[in-house]
């Protein structure tokens, strides 16, 4: 199956080269209105929403142009989350979301991802159609056929209400001080109102967006300025989204990190307590394995994917699973939403401390964390994996760990290097990791 311009996340890449220009994107907004067309009766309907990277702007044009030229009516949602998108998706009852984001990273890349009309990621045979489409010449319908554009004025109330509504009906926050961090990116505004009109006390960071400053020194890639605002505001924790608000990671009110391994566990345990845990968990090859073992100790089946969150929607998916997430922050409550939240996530672990009566540095508690070292080898063959020299130190390391650490070699899905993980015990991963990444260096010289 040709795969050209999708990777595991839509499509990414540097504004202005590549396949990210405004040409290509009036083409593939066109490529993907060909398709829905095809699937819905009538003149079916597209939202479209993005984060605050400058681009934007002309991207969302090029889209809204592209759809109405295959005879497709978008409507503009403006600035909005990823799963705000999939979800008023689903609500508007529309053939298909598009995002325009590149997520975590800074301003000078942007991306486009598409979800169906159930609000999830498209499955690999519409990718390829769409390409199709991408690779033929554009025609545009006539006249009448034309689509028509509208914008969603009450979209961004519509998703702070169904995030309250993910909780309790009469959930009162009263009494907790938050630190937000929305990394000047897509729910600068939503995720503020969403805690405060619960009743808790909120502090913002990262709510000035300029086009140029998304995901700059703030947010779940860059969260040392949320921990000294947690601890200088003396607040009871502190939430980081990225630039798209799929992601999440929390700090403690000690200053410390909480990721999304973490989070997992938290949520897991409050759902497991309270006889709500509906099959077992998913994790990725870097799911770190302290979660492994604190889910085995709960009898909570635990299983890992490739890394990627649609990997790990798949994995949900087939075994009917409700729970599951990445390392990163990207947490997956099936049974709430269709895709990666992260002010659901975040809303889910406050519901469990306040269910709970502990601190975010206490539920945390029960997790023990093992220690682990990434290195990442540029400019190796995938190929050289498989070096008889390199599995020789694969194997070395595993049978000093045993059964108390793992290895992962792995080729980056977004950059050209070989990561090697290397989680165990104590401070010896980094010994064990830098021994495989130097075999692993040897071979990429020597071939």
């Amino acid at each position: 199956m040709s795969r050209q311009y999708f990777g595991t996340d839509g499509i990414r890449g540097r504004v202005g080269e590549g396949c990210i220009t405004a040409e290509f994107v009036l083409k593939l907004g066109w490529a993907f209105g060909q398709v829905v067309r095809a699937k819905h009766a009538g003149r079916p309907r597209v939202v479209i929403g993005k984060d605050t990277r400058l681009s934007g702007y002309m991207f969302e044009t090029a889209l809204e142009a592209g759809l109405i030229a295959a005879g497709v009516d978008p409507v503009m949602l403006g600035p909005m989350p990823t799963p705000a998108v999939a979800y008023l998706t689903r609500t508007f009852s529309a053939a298909g979301g598009i995002v325009i984001s590149a997520s975590h990273n800074t301003y000078e890349d942007n991306g486009i991802k598409f979800f169906d009309e159930h609000g999830t990621k498209l499955p690999d045979a519409m990718e390829v159609e769409i390409e199709s489409w991408v690779n033929q010449g554009f025609e545009t319908v006539s006249g009448p056929l034309l689509g028509r554009a509208s914008r969603a004025n009450d979209a961004a109330g519509r998703y702070i209400e169904f995030c309250k509504h993910t909780l309790r009906l009469g959930t009162d926050l009263s009494g907790l001080k938050v630190v937000l961090d929305c990394a000047h990116g897509a729910a600068y505004q939503i995720a503020p109102k969403v805690f405060s009109e619960l009743g808790a006390e909120v502090q913002s960071i990262g709510v000035a967006p300029d086009g140029l400053n998304i995901n700059h020194g703030v947010g779940s890639t860059s969260p040392g300025a949320l921990v000294e605002a947690v601890v200088s505001q003396q607040a009871d924790l502190g939430i980081a989204l990225d630039g798209d608000a799929d992601r999440v990671v929390l700090v403690d009110e000690a200053g410390t990190l909480v990721d999304g391994d973490e989070v997992l566990f938290i949520i897991a345990s409050a759902r497991h307590q309270r006889g709500r845990m509906h099959g077992g968990v998913v994790g990725t090859l870097m799911t770190n394995l302290g979660l492994e073992h604190a889910l085995a100790d709960m009898q909570i089946p635990f299983v890992r994917t490739q890394v990627g969150d649609r990997y790990v929607i798949e994995a949900m998916t087939a075994r009917d699973w409700s729970l599951g997430g990445e390392t990163s922050g990207h947490i997956i409550c099936s049974d709430l939403t269709s895709t990666g939240d992260g002010i659901v996530a975040a809303l889910q672990v406050v519901n469990a401390l306040r269910q709970s009566g502990m601190t975010l540095s206490q539920a945390r508690l029960g997790m023990k964390k093992y220690p682990q070292v990434l290195v990442n080898v540029p400019l190796v063959d995938p190929e050289h994996l498989a070096h008889p020299s390199v599995v020789a130190a694969v194997e070395q390391v595993e049978q000093a760990l045993g059964d108390q650490g793992r290895v992962v070699l792995r080729p980056s899905g977004t950059e050209p290097v070989v990561r090697v993980m290397v989680e165990g015990p104590d401070q010896s991963v980094s010994v064990h990791a830098r021994q495989i990444a130097d075999s692993v260096e040897n071979v990429a010289t020597i071939a």
